[in-house]
């Protein structure tokens, strides 16, 4: 019988992404639209070449902290701490939010 993987066990690890912080501590991660599909609606319907796609607070807290090292635990241990009460629900919300970083291609996963 295989063991069921725990998702707070799991180590995200950012993929090879531009990304930039303001004076705020707010990261917009830059995406580059690449492939031909991105080609053709880049100059036909004049798409841009670069997304920028802004996180919000929490978010802007968890992004720096992603270093393939910390376990989804770990970065939730460090998001109570700053937000407390305010980060609930604090698992359903950063597995939700780390789930759709790797869904668009932005974290993997460590073996």
């Amino acid at each position: 019988m295989k063991k069921q993987e725990n998702y707070l066990e799991k180590i995200p690890q950012k993929a090879e992404i531009n990304w930039t912080s303001d004076d705020d501590g707010i990261v917009t991660l830059e995406v580059e639209n690449k492939g031909i599909v991105n080609k053709i609606c880049q100059k036909l319907l004049k798409k841009p070449r670069i997304s920028y796609i802004h996180l919000d607070k929490m978010g802007s807290f968890i992004w720096p902290k992603i270093d393939g090292e910390k376990s989804v635990l770990e970065l939730a241990e460090d998001v109570k701490k700053e937000f407390g009460n305010d980060a609930e629900p604090l698992y359903e919300r950063l597995a939700g939010f780390i789930q759709s970083l790797s869904n668009c291609g932005f974290v993997t996963f460590k073996e």
